[in-house]
């Protein structure tokens, strides 16, 4: 080995030496401030200084410290920390950091301030009630010269005021879709409707993103967490084939979990498409009574699935199975469908026997072996099956695709 080669090795060594011996320390000296703060070694100022870190992002000044200390020597940590949220990096650093993840598909926190964050931004500082934030006809918008004025069509008012530095608590305004963007108010479903949800989840596809995402977000569950296939498949769309791959068992065992719950939920934005290629131009469309032609692509993928024939949505998520899961007791859906859709009734399409609710695979040969009717009758009088129930779209459910009760 050379010279020049055995320098290199030991310098290589001693870097090794160093690095181990830096994390080591840094180790033990963060070890050793969990030990003392749990001990009760390190002081209110501590705290203080560590609580105003973290939720404001930047160093707090003496006099920020000096009252934070004040509400923790009292025993009053928690006001110490909503001292930290009057903060306005909490504002345009933390929450933006937040929220923005919610509002794209690829979820990345590299995102221009939007009108879905800046509604999130605004409804925290005003302490408005976050279990209307997807029902509510509600908008903020920044109000500070030299903006753009705020468009349905691009996001350049939002961007702007990024750009220039806005202090968002102190120029948030409260407003509503309605009034700003143009949207009927009835139509309305507060973030879900903003534009920058549109443009990231109601913009081509067959708008089953919004239902996902907007579970995610919002839920903190993604589908496999509500996947159940003893749900009935009669609401399932055209377009999800009912043997992939000519093996009706992936169909049965798999796509059933998820399509059973999902499809009727997303039901609910039959009449909402985004205009637009991209995020950057584009604008929420709004059909009432005219369901998007999403809802009917791929139709030869299995011609007896559901037809969407309007928005009226049902909450079939609401199961045992779902409720041990989701914990929640609801469908992780439900708050995205206005009130008006409440028309529809969970109890229309309950599974028509034990045998039924116990396996789907065997619901058709128990169907041919049961004529009996079950508990409702369609609006015609004539009784339901248990086959009727099981079909991808009996006729004698017609009265149920529409939301109605029997």
């Amino acid at each position: 080995m050379s010279n020049m080669n055995r320098k290199q090795s030991r310098l290589t060594r001693r870097l090794a030496t160093a690095s181990a011996a830096c994390a080591l320390g840094l180790i033990a000296q963060f070890v050793a401030t969990e030990v003392a703060n749990a001990a009760g070694v390190i002081g209110a100022r501590e705290q203080a200084k560590r609580m105003f870190d973290r939720i404001a992002g930047v160093p707090a000044t003496e006099a920020q410290i000096v009252n934070m200390v004040a509400d923790i020597n009292a025993g009053r940590a928690v006001d110490a920390a909503l001292k930290a949220t009057d903060a306005p990096s909490f504002y345009n650093v933390t929450l933006k950091n937040l929220v923005t993840p919610w509002t794209n598909r690829d979820q990345t926190v590299f995102a221009p301030l939007n009108d879905y964050t800046a509604t999130v931004i605004g409804m925290v500082r005003d302490n408005v009630a976050f279990n209307t934030a997807l029902s509510a006809d509600i908008l903020y918008t920044v109000d500070s010269p030299g903006l753009p004025a705020v468009s349905a069509n691009g996001n350049d008012h939002y961007d702007q005021a990024e750009q220039n530095g806005v202090d968002l608590k102190a120029h948030l305004v409260a407003t509503q879709q309605s009034t700003v963007y143009g949207t009927p108010a009835a139509a309305t479903a507060g973030l879900i409707t903003t534009r920058a949800a549109s443009a990231a989840f109601f913009i081509a596809g067959t708008n089953r993103a919004m239902f996902r995402f907007t579970l995610i977000n919002h839920l903190c569950r993604d589908m496999e967490q509500v996947h159940d296939t003893s749900r009935p498949p009669d609401r399932i769309r055209q377009d999800v084939s009912r043997s992939p791959g000519g093996d009706s068992r992936i169909f049965l065992n798999n796509c059933i979990g998820c399509h059973s719950g999902m499809d009727p939920m997303a039901q609910a934005f039959a009449y909402y498409n985004y205009d637009g290629m991209d995020a950057t131009a584009g604008k929420l469309v709004y059909t009432p009574g005219a369901v998007q032609g999403k809802y009917a692509i791929n139709v030869d993928n299995f011609k007896p699935g559901f037809v969407t024939p309007d928005d009226a949505w049902e909450n079939r998520c609401a199961t045992a199975r779902t409720r041990s899961s989701a914990g929640a007791g609801r469908c992780p859906a439900a708050a995205m469908a206005r009130s008006r859709s409440a028309k529809s009734s969970p109890r229309a399409m309950r599974s028509p026997s034990a045998r039924c609710r116990r396996s789907t695979r065997r619901c058709a040969s128990a169907c041919r072996r049961s004529r009996k009717s079950t508990r409702s009758r369609p609006a015609s009088g004539r009784a339901v099956t248990a086959c009727d129930r099981c079909s991808p779209i009996p006729p004698s459910l017609a009265w149920a695709s529409k939301g109605r009760s029997p």
